[in-house]
Parts: C-alpha cells; sequence; structure tokens
C-alpha cells in the first residue's frame, strides 16, 4: 500500500484535524499506533508543521469522511491526477551538465582499467559517444593534456552495481572469444587415437596377456676391484685428509746476521772446550759408579 510523502506531517495534520481514530491514521501514515499515539500527546514531532493531503491530492474529502463515519474502515490513497512521467527503456543515459565535463577522465580510467570494454558498453555506462571513446583511445581528444584517469564511481557517473555488471558481461564475452579461437580437438589425434592398436593376430575380446617384467640386476656383483658403489641420495664418504707437513721455520735476516757474528774461531774453540770438558765427567762419573757398585 502506498503511504504520504510526508507521513509524521500528515499524521500531525489528521491528529489536530479530523476524528479519526489512532489505527485509522497509522494504516494511513505507515506508521506504528503508539507513535501517532506520542503524536497526540505531544512527545513525537513537537513543533513539527502538519501537512493537509487534501490538498496535496493524498486524499480526498469523500474518503475522509466515510472512515469518520465507520472507525473500523481504512482510508485508500487517492489517485494522482498529474500525468507521472514515462520510463525511459532505450537511448543514451542522461548525464547532468555539471558532470558532462567528467565524462572524458571516465572514460580514459576505463579505456586503462578495462580494456575488454567494448565502445557500446562504455558509452550506455556513462552516456557518451563512440567518437569521443575512440579519439580519448587514440589520443587525439582536444583536452587530452589536461584528462586524468578518475573512476567513473567516484564521480557519481555510475553506480557501483553497473560497473560490476559491465565488468562481468565483459569477462564472459571475452572468455566466449577465447574458446572460439581455441582449435577444436581432433578425432585423429583425440585420446581414442592414443589407444594402443590391436595386433591383426589377436582376435578381438581376446584378453591380453601381461608383459613379464625384466630381472633386476645386482650392481654390487659387477663391480671392479678399487670401485665404489654411489647410492642415490646418499652422500660420498670423506676421504681422509693427509697429514700436512710442518711448515719450514723462516729465519729473519736479523738472525742470520747474529750466527755469522758469533762464528769466529775463538767461539768455535771455547765451544769445543766445554763439550770436551762435559763428556770428560760424564766419563769419570759413571767409573764411579762402576766402582761403588
Amino acid at each position: 500500500m502506498a503511504h504520504p510523502l510526508m507521513p509524521k506531517a500528515t499524521a500531525v495534520w489528521l491528529v489536530e484535524n479530523t476524528a479519526l481514530t489512532f489505527e485509522q491514521i497509522a494504516a494511513f501514515c505507515g506508521l506504528h499506533d503508539l507513535e501517532v499515539q506520542a503524536i497526540a500527546d505531544g512527545e513525537v514531532a513537537t513543533g513539527m508543521q502538519g501537512l493537509d493531503p487534501i490538498a496535496g491530492g493524498e486524499l480526498t474529502q469523500e474518503e475522509l469522511d466515510r472512515c469518520a463515519a465507520d472507525p473500523d474502515s481504512r482510508m485508500e490513497m487517492a489517485k494522482p491526477n498529474i500525468p507521472l512521467p514515462k520510463a525511459r527503456t532505450k537511448g543514451a543515459r542522461y548525464t547532468p551538465l555539471s558532470k558532462r565535463q567528467d565524462r572524458p577522465d571516465a572514460i580514459a580510467w576505463l579505456v586503462r582499467n578495462q580494456p575488454d570494454f567494448s565502445d557500446s558498453q562504455i558509452s550506455k555506462l556513462i552516456g557518451t559517444t563512440k567518437p569521443t571513446i575512440n579519439a580519448i583511445r587514440e589520443r587525439s581528444h582536444w583536452n587530452m593534456p589536461n584528462i586524468k584517469l578518475q573512476n567513473p564511481v567516484n564521480l557519481g557517473l555510475c553506480s557501483s552495481d553497473d560497473l560490476e555488471k559491465a565488468v562481468a558481461l565483459a569477462r564472459a564475452r571475452a572468455g566466449k572469444a577465447q574458446d572460439s579461437q581455441a582449435q577444436p580437438v581432433d578425432e585423429a589425434t583425440g585420446p581414442a587415437a592414443a589407444e594402443a592398436p590391436v595386433s591383426v593376430d589377436q582376435a578381438p575380446g581376446t584378453p591380453v596377456a601381461p608383459e613379464p617384467e625384466p630381472a633386476q640386476v645386482n650392481p654390487v656383483a659387477h663391480l671392479a676391484p678399487g670401485e665404489t658403489l654411489l647410492v642415490k641420495d646418499v652422500s660420498k664418504p670423506a676421504e681422509e685428509p693427509e697429514p700436512e707437513e710442518p711448515p719450514a721455520t723462516k729465519v729473519s735476516p736479523e738472525n742470520a746476521k747474529l750466527g755469522e757474528a758469533m762464528a769466529t774461531p775463538d767461539v768455535l774453540k771455547a765451544a769445543e772446550d766445554i763439550f770436551a770438558k762435559t763428556s770428560d765427567d760424564a766419563a769419570k762419573d759413571a767409573v764411579d759408579d762402576v766402582k761403588e757398585s
């Protein structure tokens, strides 16, 4: 059921100027009974100016008198005498004058981010013409340096639902085009041709004997002396490192000069005397030990 354009204001006028019940006013205005009672008590819509539904053409005086005489009846909206505009089913989308200057930005955004869109989809979505779309796509538009990419939803040229529907339709068309361009499967190269042909000697329906599996060969038995067997995913054992020779001590130039200075005849003779005395003392000690034993 249709309701008045301003239900609360209409309810205020009916409460103040008619003897209708709260149920009748609530049913006509689309409100709750308690809400209408609160309006009558002054708790809701305080200071609101009432709206006359008879002057607005939403209610007739005859309907009001009928329901006032019968509390159980309900009022009905009056049929409007003003002709309603017809819904446009075909034609280009209307774009307000204040937003027509934003259409090139939206066209550039769609051409850049939705390459699957056709010119007819863009023209219906934004309300433009195909020459304008081609000029922006070919970058020959007269205002091309000042065009900026902007989403048509943010500019208010279309709704998000319309854009999503256009995207889904463009993707579906692109998928069908790719399927039609794909080469059909040839019967000769299809899965049926991949099966092994039946030999002439073998009659159809005869069970085919399975082929014997090749005997496994032990690789260890064929190893030559000194060879090793490498198993997959197993690393080769590391060889023991050979002992390194100790590095030869390097004689510094200072130590070499000191040795040459000490290798004099006097020093060598003194060294021989020391070693001779040491050997004589050791021999005497050995003789004494023998005698004591």
